[in-house]
C-alpha cells in the first residue's frame, strides 16, 4: 500500500545538492490501470503497477533487466517523463523532491506515510507550497498523456 501526499514547492532548499539523488526516466505501458517502467540512473530498472485511489493505493514494484526495460519502452504510451529525485530527511519521513525536466519543468515534493491517519495529521514545512494530492493535473499519467500540466492556475 502506498500512502502519499504531494505538494508544489515554494522554495527549493539551497543545499539541494547535498542530498542523495537519482535521475529517473519513466514511461507508461498502460494508463488504466497505471503500468509504468522506470530507469534509475540508467543502472537499475523496474515495472510498477498501481491500483486505483489517490491518497492511498496498492502498488506493486518488480525489478526488470535492462533488456526487458528496452523492449517494454518500445510499447510505451504518451511521452517519457524525466526527473531528478532528491531524498531529503524530514524525520520521521523522507521528502522525495522531484525536479521535472520533461515534458514540463516544475518541482514537486511527495511524502509517503505508514498510515492514512499519519498522512492526515501531517503538517508540511514552510518551504512546501500548494498541496496537489487530489489534483489530477499533477499525476504523472496526466503529464505523460498531455505533455503539460492541465491545471489552469499554472502558466
Amino acid at each position: 500500500m502506498e500512502i502519499e501526499r504531494k505538494y508544489l514547492v515554494r522554495a527549493v532548499p539551497e543545499d539541494l545538492d547535498a542530498f542523495p539523488s537519482s535521475m529517473l526516466e519513466q514511461v507508461y505501458i498502460n494508463f488504466r490501470p497505471a503500468i509504468r517502467i522506470r530507469a534509475y540512473d540508467g543502472a537499475s530498472w523496474e515495472l510498477t503497477v498501481k491500483g486505483p485511489g489517490v491518497l492511498a493505493h496498492e502498488e506493486l514494484n518488480l525489478p526488470l533487466s535492462e533488456d526487458a526495460y528496452r523492449r517494454l519502452y518500445e510499447k510505451r504510451e504518451g511521452m517519457p517523463i524525466r526527473k531528478r529525485r532528491y531524498r531529503i530527511p524530514l524525520p520521521p519521513y523522507t521528502v522525495e523532491l522531484d525536479v521535472f525536466e520533461s515534458p514540463v519543468r516544475f518541482v514537486m515534493a511527495e511524502v509517503e506515510f505508514p498510515s492514512v491517519e499519519e498522512a492526515d495529521a501531517f503538517v508540511p514545512p514552510a518551504w512546501f507550497g500548494k498541496e496537489v494530492t487530489y489534483n489530477p493535473s499533477y499525476k504523472n499519467t496526466c503529464l505523460a498523456q498531455l505533455g503539460r500540466i492541465a491545471d489552469p492556475e499554472v502558466p
